[in-house]
Order: C-alpha cells, then sequence, then structure tokens
C-alpha cells in the first residue's frame, strides 16, 4: 500500500547554511530545494506543517508564546493578556492555510 506525505512550503532561505541547520529542526517527511529567482539562489524548504515544525523554526511567534503560557500557568508577572491575544489572532493564518488547530490550552 502506498502512502503519500503532503509536503508544504514552510521558509524561504536566502543563505544556504541557515537553509540546511532548519532542515535539520524540521521533524517528518521533509526537501531541502534549491531554485534561481533573478540571479540569486533562494532555498525552499518544504515538510510537513505543524504546529511543532513551525515551532521548531521559531515562526509564527510560537516560541513568545510559549513564553506566555508558562507565565499565566505559574502566575507569573511576565503574563501579557494583550500579547497573547495578538498571537492567537496572526495563528489564524495557520488555521486557514494549512488546516492545523490550535490547541484548547493555548487559548
Amino acid at each position: 500500500m502506498l502512502q503519500y506525505f503532503v509536503m508544504e512550503l514552510l521558509a524561504v532561505y536566502e543563505d544556504q547554511d541557515e537553509a540546511e541547520e532548519a532542515e535539520g529542526k524540521v521533524t517528518g517527511p521533509k526537501r531541502l530545494a534549491s531554485d534561481r529567482d533573478d540571479n540569486q539562489v533562494v532555498w525552499r524548504l518544504f515538510g510537513t506543517a505543524s504546529l511543532g515544525n513551525f515551532y521548531a523554526l521559531d515562526m509564527y511567534e510560537l516560541p513568545k508564546l510559549k513564553k506566555l503560557l508558562e507565565c499565566r500557568k505559574s502566575g507569573g508577572s511576565g503574563y501579557d493578556e494583550g500579547e497573547h491575544q495578538r498571537i492567537l489572532g496572526n495563528l489564524s493564518s495557520l488555521v486557514n492555510t494549512y488546516g492545523l488547530s490550535i490547541p484548547d490550552h493555548w487559548k
């Protein structure tokens, strides 16, 4: 039985070393492809669109969201409700583009 994996364009890099480092952070099926854009080579990272992969790539302010959630859980003074809601609002693009869902404990 054949299995198909859907790989999405996750990020584009202008530096090969940065692209290869990012590729190492992504889990699941992945592919790094070079492409010539005008006179410059760009590197396109394809992989599984998941919250874990976007977090590993430091995208969509997910590491900042994690810190906010840790502050909220511990009752720390670093929690900012407005910033939390702003980041969640920005994550709507992930929901719409990739069909992901935001975990309830992030809300």
